[in-house]
């Protein structure tokens, strides 16, 4: 049986003391939980044990929970890769999306958003390793894109910062570097465009949040070390990738 109220403790726990360890407050580090195909019964034992941010990967399985639990003092955040053909669903049911990465997204978002009188806080996801399994803007291009969304004026969505997700195999040397350079581009991105719009940086997840944190994590997704393991999903990730890119 998982224990998700003492998996919190013990994460909560680590995150504050690897926080102070490298000079942080506590309270600048976030913990999203992340519920991807967890039970409503786990999701209510997190928020019993006072756990108010949580990460969804699916829309509609996502937007069920939001339904069913219906508590307004929780955040929920969308951090999966979003298909254009469902922007309509996340502004008024997701208060943050982590995996902004083409202004097409963006616009759509922006006038979903607008139809149903809320503000979306977005991340822009940058694939900082230059990942071919993975989704997300190449550092490269990371500044001309913010550029042309900010030209852009679309009210609706607040750009908060930037996210990234770490290499499945990268070493712990090749993780860190990751991190550091996100870090470093949010930096950049602070001085160019304004610390207001690049205060977040969601990076971490439950084998590497400690080394996230240590870099300059704001955001920390974490699942597997709070609800436990999740059925593994089909091999699908490299195939979705590519066709993404082929269509961008």
């Amino acid at each position: 049986m998982i224990r998700v109220t003492e998996n919190l403790r013990k994460i909560r726990d680590l995150l504050a003391e690897t926080a102070e360890n490298a000079g942080r407050n506590r309270d600048s580090v976030k913990l999203l939980a992340v519920s991807k195909k967890q039970p409503i019964t786990a999701i209510l034992e997190a928020v019993s044990a006072g756990q108010r941010d949580f990460g969804e990967n699916q829309v509609q399985e996502g937007i069920e929970k939001v339904t069913e639990i219906g508590n307004p003092k929780l955040t929920w955040h969308f951090i999966g890769h979003l298909q254009t053909n469902k922007t309509k669903l996340v502004p008024g049911h997701f208060d943050w999306l982590h995996t902004l990465d083409s202004l097409r997204l963006a616009r759509r978002l922006s006038g979903q958003a607008l139809n149903s009188a809320s503000t979306l806080n977005v991340l822009l996801q940058v694939n900082i390793a230059s990942d071919p399994d993975k989704f997300g803007l190449p550092p490269a291009e990371v500044s001309r894109f913010v550029d042309e969304l900010l030209k852009s004026d679309l009210a609706g969505i607040r750009l908060r910062g930037l996210m990234t997700i770490g290499r499945r195999d990268a070493t712990p040397g090749e993780r860190r570097r990751d991190f550091t350079a996100l870090r470093e581009l949010g930096n950049d991105c602070a001085r160019r465009f304004g610390a207001e719009l690049f205060s977040e940086l969601s990076m971490g997840m439950s084998s590497d949040f400690e080394t996230a944190i240590t870099e300059g994590a704001t955001m920390v997704r974490v699942g597997s070390s709070i609800f436990g393991q999740r059925p593994a999903p089909a091999a699908r990730v490299r195939s979705r990738a590519k066709q993404h890119r082929a269509h961008r």
